[in-house]
């Protein structure tokens, strides 16, 4: 078993669902606090969130879920922080077994949802598109890349910190930042009911959003998991296509030569980018010491 565990939840204008979510979670025998951190909210979350026995932290104006999340991360106290969402999607009685999880030996525990537990169709294609990415970069089954369900250690989950988007991808961020420093990530099978209330999900800006999701996955891993099949798509098309034009005319055409060049190009900018994120993921003790601090 794992000391009592803070629970963070950012929160904008859910005052329909926060005082019966809050109340159920501070009755919880391994929860220690619970903190809301209001993303600045125009109805009465925070004075509803305070009443039900939360801890609540709020930003002066919207930031953005990642903010939030980052924000929260910085104030718990304990060992382990539950990530979850305020509009009821996440039900406090699947924490028991995200708990379980941990104690298996993982440094994060991830509550996966079912076909079924997804908004809508196109989101659950989407995320399926993202989990398949997934497991093809880190070499390991990925079974839900974006749930902001999630359990994990504070001090592992702090180290990067400075990676986390202020937007809505964080749980991405943080799933292969986990995977890239050798960490152990788990899933756990959990029921996702109906939200309460509106959804910030904005379908055409956060679709455009969730395809550079993709991008970034590959870039936070391992850049040349997606740059090294591109380069090789553009030489063999090279190759190709210069021997149809010697067979057809007996020259080397400047388009092959364009498509041979861009290969190398290609390929030379997945090196780079490799040698990069080694760096972002290299701590400084500056940065170690600035989280200790934080936490003590």
């Amino acid at each position: 078993m794992i000391s009592p565990i803070s629970i963070v939840i950012p929160a904008k204008n859910e005052e329909k669902s926060i005082t019966r979510l809050v109340s159920q979670l501070v009755r919880i025998e391994c929860v220690a606090e619970v903190i809301i951190v209001d993303d600045g909210s125009s109805d009465s979350t925070r004075q509803k969130a305070l009443e039900a026995g939360a801890r609540v932290i709020s930003h002066p104006y919207s930031k953005g879920n990642g903010a939030a999340i980052k924000t929260g991360a910085m104030a718990a106290s304990s060992e382990w922080i539950l990530f979850m969402d305020a509009d009821g999607q996440h039900r406090p009685q699947d924490i028991p077994k995200l708990i379980e999880r941990v104690v298996e030996g993982y440094d994060m525990v991830v509550g996966a949802r079912s076909r079924d537990g997804q908004a809508s169709a196109g989101r659950a294609f989407a995320n399926n598109v993202y989990n398949r990415l997934a497991s093809y970069m880190v070499g390991q089954k990925v079974d839900d890349l974006t749930s902001g369900f999630r359990l994990v250690n504070a001090e592992k989950f702090r180290e990067f910190l400075y990676l986390y988007p202020n937007g809505f991808s964080y749980p991405t961020t943080s799933t292969m930042a986990f995977f890239r420093a050798g960490y152990s990530v788990g899933y756990q099978d959990v029921t996702v009911p109906g939200r309460e209330g509106k959804s910030h999900i904005k379908p055409v800006q956060d679709g455009i959003r969730f395809l550079l999701i993709i991008f970034k996955i590959g870039t936070l891993y391992s850049p040349l998991k997606i740059f090294f099949p591109v380069s090789l798509l553009f030489f063999m098309t090279g190759i190709v296509y210069y021997g149809y034009t010697f067979m057809i005319s007996g020259r080397f055409t400047n388009m092959s030569a364009l498509l041979l060049t861009t290969s190398v190009v290609v390929f030379l900018i997945g090196l780079v980018s490799e040698q990069v994120t080694q760096l972002m993921y290299k701590q400084t003790p500056a940065e170690s010491s600035l989280y200790r601090k934080r936490q003590e």
